[in-house]
C-alpha cells in the first residue's frame, strides 16, 4: 500500500496531535493546501504515554501571568529553572522557547475544553520537583488523557488530517541526507508513505527495561529510525526513575509519599532504618520523586532496589505508621506543606490512609477503581523507569540534521538536562508539538517530491529485513526477556563501569544472534530496542560522575555513588555507523545562556 502527504507525522499522543494541529493551522491560516498523516502504532487513544499516563495529581507546567513572581518576563524564571535543574547539560534556548511559549499552550487546551482545576477562575497551580515557584497546572491523575482526548477532538474534525492505526513505521526514507517518507508493515503487509517532511512523535523507550510505567508498544522506534536515517541521539543516559506501582503503573509520587506509609518487604520488616532513613525523609520524597542525585532521597530508590536484588518484593503499607513515627516530629517546613495541602480535616491524621484522605482523596478512589484498597491492602512498588530526558538531537525549530526530518515530545532532545521540572514533559509535547508542525509544514513548501526516487529507496529497505528472520534461531519473546533484565540490573538504579560492560557484553551477544522466523514487526522492534540500549549504555560509561537520575558506582557495594563534577557540562551525542552497526559517542558542548546570572 502507497500513501502520499506532505507531512507525515508518526505518532499519535500529545506531541503527534499536536504538530498535526500546528501543521493544518500554519497552512490553513497561509490559504494553502496540506495532506496531513498521522501513523500510529496501535488505535489512537488507546496506545501511547499521553493517551494512558497517570498519577496522583499530573502536572502540565505552566508559567501564567497570575503565576509567580508577578512580573513581565516571568517566564525567564521558568526557563532558569529547566537549565539549572537539568545540571547545565541542554540547550538554554530550546528552555527559554518551553518556557516563552507555555502559557499559549496552556490556552490552547483550554480552548479545546481541557478542564484545568481552578479556583475564583484562576488555573490552580503547585510547586512540583525542579521549580521554585508554583506552576503546575492540573485536572486530577488524568491530565495527560484529558489533553489526549481534547486534540483527537480537534483531529477528528480536520479532513486534511487522516489517521492511519495500527501500523508500525520501521525505517525512514532518506536519499542524499533528505527525507522523503517512511515505510512500514500494517499486519505485516507492506505500507509505504511518501512525504515531504516527517515528524517523529513515538515517545521514549520504557520497553527496553522490565520495570517501567510505560504502555506496551514504546520499544524506541523513533530513535532507532532516526539512527538509522543520519540523526543524532542526545543525552540518553538521563532517563527518569522513580518508584511507582508495577500493577497499575502509577508513580508513587506527591501525595502518596506525603502521607508517609510504611516501606516493607514481603517479611514484613520496615528495611528503610537499615540505611538511616527516616519518616522526614520519605515526606521529601513526595517533593523529589525521581531519583536524582542532587537530592538525598535518591537513597530511598538505592534501599528499595537493593531489597529487590536480594530477592524480596516492597510494599508501601497505608494501614499503619512507620517505626517510631510521630506527626510533631515532622520538620516545620514539612508540617507546613502538608497543612498546605489539607482538603478536609479528617482523623486527626492518625494513619497514612487518613492523611492521604485529607491532602488527595482522589488518589484513594483512583486505586479502588482498579481493585486495590489502600485502607486494606498492600500496593507494591518496584524503582521504574518513567520518562527519556534526551532523544533525537533538535534546534530551535524542532529540525535534525537531517533535512526535512523533525521530532518533538519524548523523542526529541536537548530541551531538557537530566532532570526536568514535574509536568515539563507534557508541556514539552504542546511547545515542540506546534513548532515540529508549523516549521514541517514549512518545509514541505520548498521541496518536490520525487516520488520514484522514494519508492526505489523503499524497495531497498523492504530487501534488506529478509536478512533478519530465519527458520531457526533465539525466542524472541526469551530475548526481550533477556534485555530487559540485564537493563534492569545494570542500567537504572545502581551503575558502575563493570556492570556496564557486562550489560554491553549481553547486548553484542544478542545483536548477533539470528530470530526466529515470526514477522517483521516484532523483529524489527527488537532490533529497535537493542539498538538504543547500546545508546545508553555506552553514553552511561562515558559519564564517570553522578548528575541528576544517572548514579554512578564505583562498584555494586558502595554505599555512596560519584559526586558530580562539573568538568562533565556536556552532552552525549550518539551516532550510528551504519557499515559497523554500532553506536559511536561523542561529547558536545550545550547551547548556554548570555548571562544566567540577571534572572
Amino acid at each position: 500500500m502507497i500513501y502520499k502527504a506532505d507531512v507525515l507525522v508518526i505518532g499519535g499522543g500529545g506531541a503527534g496531535l499536536r504538530a498535526a494541529l500546528a501543521a493544518y493551522e500554519k497552512a490553513n491560516k497561509s490559504n494553502k493546501n496540506i495532506k496531513i498523516i498521522v501513523a500510529v502504532k496501535g488505535r489512537l487513544g488507546g496506545c501511547g504515554t499521553t493517551a494512558l499516563a497517570y498519577s496522583d495529581r499530573m502536572a502540565f507546567h505552566v508559567t501564567l501571568p497570575t503565576t509567580y513572581p508577578l512580573i513581565n518576563d516571568n517566564w525567564k524564571y521558568h526557563a532558569r529553572d529547566i537549565y539549572e535543574i537539568g545540571g547545565f547539560v541542554s540547550d538554554y534556548d530550546l528552555a527559554e522557547i518551553l518556557a516563552k511559549n507555555s502559557a499559549e499552550a496552556y490556552y490552547y487546551l483550554e480552548k479545546l475544553g481541557v478542564p484545568f482545576v481552578k479556583e475564583n477562575d484562576i488555573p490552580s497551580q503547585f510547586v512540583t520537583d525542579g521549580s521554585i515557584y508554583a506552576r503546575a497546572c492540573f485536572t486530577g491523575p488524568d491530565t495527560a488523557v484529558q489533553i489526549e482526548k481534547a486534540l483527537m477532538r480537534e483531529v477528528y474534525k480536520i479532513k486534511e488530517i487522516e489517521v492511519l492505526e495500527n501500523i508500525m513505521v520501521s525505517d525512514l526514507i532518506v536519499v542524499d541526507n533528505r527525507i522523503f517518507g517512511a515505510v512500514g508493515f500494517i499486519d505485516e503487509h507492506e505500507i509505504i508513505i511518501l512525504a515531504k517532511s516527517v515528524i517523529l512523535a513515538t515517545g521514549g523507550a520504557g520497553e527496553i527495561y522490565g520495570n517501567n510505567v510505560y504502555p506496551t508498544g514504546m520499544t524506541g522506534d523513533g530513535y532507532a529510525m532516526a539512527l538509522r536515517a543520519g540523526a543524532e541521539l542526545v543525552n540518553m543516559e538521563f532517563i527518569q526513575i522513580g518508584l511507582a506501582s508495577p500493577k497499575t503503573k502509577l508513580a508513587c509520587s506527591g501525595s502518596i509519599m506525603r502521607c508517609i506509609p510504611r516501606l516493607i518487604n514481603d517479611k514484613g520488616e520496615e528495611f528503610l532504618i537499615n540505611y538511616g532513613i527516616t519518616f522526614n525523609d520519605i515526606f521529601e520524597k513526595g517533593s523529589t520523586w525521581p531519583i536524582s542525585a542532587e537530592h538525598k532521597t535518591w537513597n530511598i530508590d538505592v534501599a528499595v532496589f537493593r531489597e529487590i536484588m536480594r530477592g524480596n518484593r516492597v510494599f508501601l503499607d497505608f494501614r499503619q505508621n512507620p517505626s517510631g513515627f510521630n506527626f510533631e516530629y515532622l520538620r516545620d517546613n514539612l508540617k507546613k506543606k502538608y497543612y498546605d495541602e489539607i482538603k478536609e480535616l479528617t482523623s486527626c491524621r492518625l494513619t497514612p490512609i487518613d492523611r492521604l484522605q485529607e491532602i488527595n482523596p482522589q488518589t484513594i478512589k483512583w486505586f479502588s477503581e482498579r481493585g486495590i484498597d489502600l485502607k486494606k491492602d498492600l500496593l507494591e512498588i518496584k524503582p521504574s523507569i518513567q520518562h527519556f530526558q534526551g532523544g533525537v538531537k533538535i534546534r530551535q525549530k524542532a529540525q535534525t540534521n537531517v533535512a526535512g526530518l523533525y521530532a518533538c515530545g519524548e523523542c526529541a532532545g536537548g530541551q531538557h538536562g537530566a532532570n526536568r521540572p514535574g509536568g515539563n514533559s507534557l508541556l514539552d509535547t504542546q511547545v515542540f508539538g506546534k513548532v515540529a508542525g508549523e516549521n514541517a509544514f514549512e518545509f514541505s513548501l520548498s521541496v518536490d517530491l520525487d516520488e520514484d526516487v522514494g519508492l526505489l529507496k523503499a524497495s531497498d529497505i523492504f530487501e534488506s529485513y529478509k536478512d533478519f528472520i530465519s527458520q531457526s534461531g533465539i525466542n524472541l519473546e526469551k530475548a526481550k526477556e533477556k534485555l530487559r533484565y540485564v537493563m534492569d540490573l545494570y542500567a537504572s538504579v545502581i551503575r558502575y563501569p563493570d556492570g556496564l560492560h557486562e550489560a554491553l557484553g549481553y547486548i553484542n551477544e544478542l545483536k548477533a544472534k539470528q530470530i526466529k522466523l515470526i514477522g517483521y514487526s516484532g523483529i524489527l522492534e527488537f532490533k529497535n530496542m537493542l539498538l538504543i540500549s547500546e545508546a545508553i549504555v555506552k553514553s552511561c560509561l562515558l559519564r564517570n560522575e553522578s548528575r541528576g537520575p544517572h548514579l554512578m558506582f564505583e562498584k555494586s557495594t558502595d554505599l555512596l555513588p560519584k559526586p558530580r563534577n562539573e568538568e562533565y557540562n556536556f552532552y552525549h551525542i550518539c551516532k550510528l555507523d551504519n557499515k559497523k552497526n554500532e553506536i559511536n559517542v561523542t561529547r558536545i558542548e550545550p547551547i548556554k545562556p548570555q548571562n544566567l546570572e540577571e534572572i
